[in-house]
């Protein structure tokens, strides 16, 4: 599925409103919809073995919106693990989130934003979510970038419910292999679309040292091994396109 062009609104209809209409309808022109959709009928299939019922799963949705930290914690309850232990693996989990966030934030900012405008946002920001709001946000008005994004956070989540539900009805026809195959579908649309996203040199160094980095720093067992590949690639990216800079 070819990526969709950004939005653009005309004068006339520069509204909060609109901008937010124009990203929810964004998100479902981006491949990234399905993706979840798939990501998360697998979701549902595993919470449906453990017993978790359909609303459930979907408040955990609302609240924690990360798949990766949702298959932790719909694993470590169903396996009877201690809430405060699990509660303490799914933060860690999400902590891979605050860069997102972090490089987001200034993109949609300006002069006066208040605070409590940035809650939501920040909290919609996902792997999903982040890569099609660096892709579509720098063409619009700076006013309008937060309905924007909240438009398109809220219409990916609508994706992943409307995912858990299918995955509901489904569960029982599903094969565990399928399923596992499902949950594989957002780390490898996040590499592809990554890649696709790559500009400058930092950015296809810092994809060169995480595809490195990952999968030595998972096989030596380090703890936070996705976190540390994050920092450490990025860091090196970013240094040597600096040095470069200097030296030409």
């Amino acid at each position: 599925m070819p990526y969709a062009p950004a939005p653009t609104l005309d004068p006339p209809h520069r509204s909060a409103t609109a901008a937010f209409l124009a990203g929810f309808r964004a998100a479902w022109l981006s491949v990234m919809a399905y993706v979840l959709i798939g990501t998360y009928i697998g979701l549902a299939a595993l919470a449906h073995d453990f017993g978790f019922s359909l609303w459930w799963v979907m408040a955990s949705t609302v609240l924690v919106w990360a798949g990766p930290a949702q298959v932790i914690l719909v694993s470590a309850l169903g396996a009877g693990a201690n809430p405060v232990e699990t509660a303490l693996a799914v933060g860690v989990s999400s902590a891979r989130l605050l860069p997102m966030v972090i490089s987001l934030l200034p993109l949609i900012k300006q002069k006066g934003t208040r605070t409590r405008d940035l809650i939501l946002p920040a909290h919609l920001t996902a792997v999903s979510m982040w890569i099609e709001a660096l892709r579509l946000l720098p063409p619009m008005p700076r006013e309008l970038r937060i309905p924007f994004a909240n438009g398109l956070g809220l219409s990916f989540m609508c994706a992943a419910h409307l995912g858990t539900c299918i995955g509901y009805v489904l569960a029982t026809s599903l094969p565990p292999l399928l399923t596992a195959g499902l949950l594989f579908l957002t780390p490898m649309s996040f590499l592809i679309s990554t890649t696709r996203n790559c500009r400058v040199l930092a950015d296809w160094l810092a994809l060169a040292f995480g595809l490195t980095l990952g999968p030595l720093l998972a096989w030596w067992q380090l703890g936070l091994d996705l976190l540390w590949t994050g920092v450490v690639g990025g860091t090196l990216a970013y240094a040597i396109q600096r040095l470069r800079a200097v030296l030409a």
